[in-house]
């Protein structure tokens, strides 16, 4: 959103970056939707469009790391890519 706290947003952007190395493998890239609140909504973009599921154990890597590093994190939201139906 347009309203997003630029501080947290850096934040959060500097967690990522250690993490992508790693999400590369998976799926691609994640970028952040929205922070509001201590929520911190991502998705997954590039990579595995055609996974129905994301696989838990890398957003539980992705939930460590960002509640760990920043204790303002309430909940890690990850969103299912929307898919476009032609």
């Amino acid at each position: 959103g347009l309203n997003m706290n630029q501080r947290e947003y850096q934040e959060v952007e500097r967690v990522l970056e250690r993490i992508r190395p790693a999400l590369k493998e998976h799926h691609g890239n994640l970028r952040i939707v929205d922070i509001k609140d201590g929520n911190v909504y991502l998705q997954f973009e590039g990579g595995c469009t055609d996974c129905p599921v994301i696989d838990l154990s890398l957003k539980e890597v992705v939930d460590i790391a960002i509640r760990g590093n920043l204790p303002w994190v309430r909940n890690v939201e990850i969103l299912q890519p929307k898919l476009h139906i032609g």
